[in-house]
């Protein structure tokens, strides 16, 4: 598995570092500033080898004309962005090898059409998610559609238990407030919120997160559970026909929660 450090960004952004073989290149995921991570890089001693972006969002890409201003590196991202920094494009199923591990490329289009995710499938598998999946969570649906998330549900959901979730916002404890809003007798859910406010009182980050216990507290990974279902019906005053339409009103009904 990759060695990954959260470099804080903006107010709740974290840029993933993936440490290299050998030890002194890093990859950094979704740099929205530069700053952090040119400091960060000093600080350890680092020479930055690649970028990788998830989706075009400023804050996902805003640092990479200036990190790449004096550096030959690849900026991998998705084939259909309208970002124009990406030097090497890919589309859903493509692959690439960083530091001697595999990463497969999935196109999850929802948050924004051009979402990509990155799994690292060995050993302990890992997911760089950017903000298609959150802890607890899913992106807003700025550019696609409940049919598109919901999809994007599925593919992680099929990923091992024990998959890693890096995704980029510190979101954590705000989305296990409406979990427990949309699931108030989930133990699983009362659980990971003691544990989140532990770890933010401690100002550490609440991530990664696992595929495992996404299953378990994250509603819009259980829209065919009959708490959930039921939940999203009484909140949009009609039945649910399928999961697509649960996460429908579970979306809205967090955008105003």
């Amino acid at each position: 598995m990759y060695k990954v450090t959260p470099i804080p960004a903006f107010r709740d952004n974290y840029i993933w570092t993936i440490l290299g073989d050998p030890p002194g290149a890093v990859a950094v995921v979704d740099p929205g500033d530069a700053a952090p991570v040119e400091r960060y890089l000093g600080e350890q001693g680092l020479t930055l080898a690649a970028i990788l972006i998830t989706h075009h969002h400023p804050d996902h890409t805003g640092g990479v004309a200036e990190l790449t201003a004096h550096r030959d590196i690849p900026v991998y991202g998705p084939e259909n962005s309208p970002f124009g920094g990406i030097t090497h494009p890919l589309g859903d199923g493509a692959q690439i090898e960083l530091f001697g591990h595999r990463l497969e490329v999935k196109a999850v289009p929802g948050h924004t059409l051009d979402h990509i995710s990155y799994f690292q499938p060995l050993d302990q598998p890992q997911l760089f998610c950017g903000d298609t999946l959150f802890l607890a969570g899913c992106g807003r649906l700025f550019e696609g559609t409940a049919a598109q998330m919901q999809a994007a549900m599925d593919y992680f959901a099929s990923l091992p238990d024990t998959t890693l979730v890096y995704c980029t916002h510190e979101y954590s404890l705000a989305n296990l407030m409406f979990a427990q809003a949309v699931e108030p007798e989930n133990p699983s859910i009362a659980d990971a919120i003691e544990q989140c406010r532990t770890l933010r009182e401690q100002e550490r980050p609440t991530l990664p997160s696992t595929i495992g216990s996404e299953k378990r507290i994250n509603p819009f990974m259980r829209t065919e559970q009959a708490a959930v279902v039921s939940a999203a019906a009484a909140h949009a005053g009609s039945a649910r026909a399928n999961p697509v339409e649960v996460l429908a009103a579970l979306r809205e009904w967090k955008n105003r929660f």
